[in-house]
Order: structure tokens, then sequence, then C-alpha cells
């Protein structure tokens, strides 16, 4: 992968992790909802992820389409997903009719993906 590729992929793992550690501060102080401290929870799971997919990308020869495409897929399930549930219980307004159910087919389309990719990783070090 090139390394734009790499760095926008770890910048998309930056922004939901700040986001994160954000949400998870206005759900542990300001509106105590374990709605909003799964979401927080699901950003900063999945930043991580996010970084480790970029790092399999870059070392894969046969699968790095599948790699880079999840990640991007991650972000965004998880900007959908989670940004709807925190827009509806901190302003009481969702970002779009059926967002989160998208963020959430996003995600696990998204992990369908890294099981594509690890397994053609897989079958050409066989």
């Amino acid at each position: 992968m090139k390394q734009s590729g790499a760095a926008g992929l770890a910048c998309g793992a930056g922004v939901l992790g700040a986001l994160g550690v954000g949400l998870a501060s206005v759900a542990a102080h300001q509106v105590p909802d374990p709605a909003l401290a799964l979401a927080a929870n699901f950003l900063i799971m999945h930043a991580t992820a996010v970084l480790a997919l970029s790092a399999l990308a870059g070392r894969s020869p046969n699968a790095r389409i599948w790699w880079r495409t999840a990640a991007w897929v991650m972000v965004a399930g998880a900007v959908l997903f989670c940004g709807d549930i925190a827009a509806r219980k901190i302003g009481g307004f969702g970002l779009f009719p059926m967002a989160a159910p998208a963020g959430g087919i996003a995600l696990i389309s998204s992990w369908v993906m890294v099981t594509v990719a690890a397994a053609l990783d897989w079958r050409r070090a066989m």
C-alpha cells in the first residue's frame, strides 16, 4: 500500500479513537446512558482494528485491497452507527433515517471482508 493510503487509514483510526474517548467522557460525566458508553467502546475498539487492518494491508501482496476496503468500510460504519446513537442521545435527533442500522451493517460487512482477506492470505501461504 502506498504510504498515503496507510496514513489516511491511520488518520481515520485516530479520529475514531478521539471521538470514542470524547464520547466516553460525555457518557461518564454529562449524559450517563449505556447506549453512549456502548458507542464509545465501539469507536475505540474499531479504531484499534482499523490500525491493525492498515498494517495488514501494507504486508499483503495478495489481499491488500480487501484489507484496505475493510478498514474504510469499518471507519464509515463506526461513524454512522456511533454517530447516530450519539446524536439521538445527546442532541435528540438522528443523523438520517436508518443511519445506525446502515452503520451496523457496514461494520458487519467490514468484518466479513476481514475474513475474506485473511482467507486469501492464508490460502496463498499454504
